[in-house]
């Protein structure tokens, strides 16, 4: 028997930003070199209700910068959200109004990426430090798009300015309709465990949706990061990569209390060659070909613990297809591996 579900019902229902209807309430965290077009068009058609690009320089989209324009392409992504990352009024302005004309249904503010490459430019998280000019971006952003502006911020700089809940405050009044939490201080980066349960004082202080995010993996991380920050909705950011299909399966699980397995081998494959061809036409064949290896990588990895392939098969599998230069040969040896995968699986 199938576990009963353990969350309230609304988690199961869609939510309105703005003016913008949800489909449902897992979201596809924004993550650089991750989340482009053509990962964001796979993981909406298998069910994400929310997808996010990766994190766009304002004043380079402006410039027409090739690789943040790549960044905020959107075709084929359903809701079309572009995430936006500067440190002046004027750019994130200007890059806010520039994402809309290209069709963006909603500009979500960076306020939470640790890079020390971002933070140093006085990006990102770094902007947890001086909640005044914080502010003033946020505020210049919604005021130069009519649609609706979200932001993305983490629980504070360190463990001695945890200042989540006050910017939220702020940002609800300079006219935020839904904050993203990752559970961790900018200086934590991604090492020890998101703190769902301090993301709930932001919630306390807020009328907006707020979205709970960090270490969200499989279904029970997903249900106890809800009940501890009492959030609205929950967003998969590392738990996504190899696994397109996650956030699509976790919304159907709060929507029927059942589990999904994973995908069979020859869908996992499916998969992978098809975004790989997306990317190759996204990036052009040279910059695809080397974009593609870590998604093929992470999916190769996926496959190998679904088959619990050894350790030689796995290895073996990731050097013929990451170290080939022809689209061709990759497909193939792809081909090859998730078959042996396969005949591994039912031995």
């Amino acid at each position: 028997m199938c576990k009963p579900l353990a969350m309230p019902l609304s988690h199961s229902r869609p939510l309105v930003v703005g003016n913008i209807v949800l489909p449902n309430r897992v979201f596809l965290a924004p993550m650089s070199g991750v989340t482009d077009a053509p990962f964001r068009r796979q993981a909406a058609a298998l069910g994400a209700g929310l997808v996010i690009s990766e994190m766009t320089a304002s004043e380079a989209l402006i410039e027409g910068q090739r690789e943040a324009v790549l960044r905020a392409a959107g075709r084929g992504v359903g809701i079309h959200v572009v995430q936006l990352a500067g440190c002046e009024a004027r750019w994130m302005a200007e890059g806010a109004r520039r994402a809309a004309a290209g069709g963006a249904d909603i500009i979500d503010i960076n306020m939470g990426c640790p890079s020390r490459r971002v933070t140093s430019g006085y990006s990102g998280s770094a902007l947890m430090r001086d909640l005044d000019h914080a502010v003033s971006l946020i505020e210049a952003t919604v005021g130069a798009v009519s649609v609706p502006v979200t932001l993305k911020m983490r629980l504070g700089w360190d463990d001695h300015s945890r200042n989540a809940p006050e910017l939220a405050r702020r940002a609800e009044q300079a006219g935020v309709r839904l904050i993203a939490v990752h559970g961790r201080t900018r200086c934590q980066f991604y090492d020890g465990k998101a703190d769902w349960a301090a993301v709930r004082a932001v919630k306390q202080a807020v009328s907006v949706p707020i979205v709970v995010n960090g270490d969200v993996r499989n279904e029970s991380d997903a249900e106890t990061a809800l009940a501890r920050s009492g959030a609205d909705a929950v967003m998969v950011g590392r738990g996504a990569e190899g696994r397109p299909w996650f956030p699509g399966a976790l919304a159907r699980f709060f929507a029927t209390g059942r589990r999904e397995p994973e995908p069979s081998l020859a869908r996992q494959g499916e998969l992978i060659a098809a975004l790989y061809h997306d990317m190759l036409g996204h990036y052009g064949r040279d910059v695809g070909v080397r974009h593609a290896r870590k998604h093929l990588g992470w999916a190769l990895d996926v496959a190998a613990q679904s088959a619990r392939a050894s350790l030689d098969l796995a290895k073996r599998a990731r050097a013929q297809v990451l170290t080939a230069t022809e689209p061709v040969t990759v497909l193939r040896h792809l081909a090859e591996a998730y078959d042996a995968f396969a005949l591994r699986r039912a031995a």
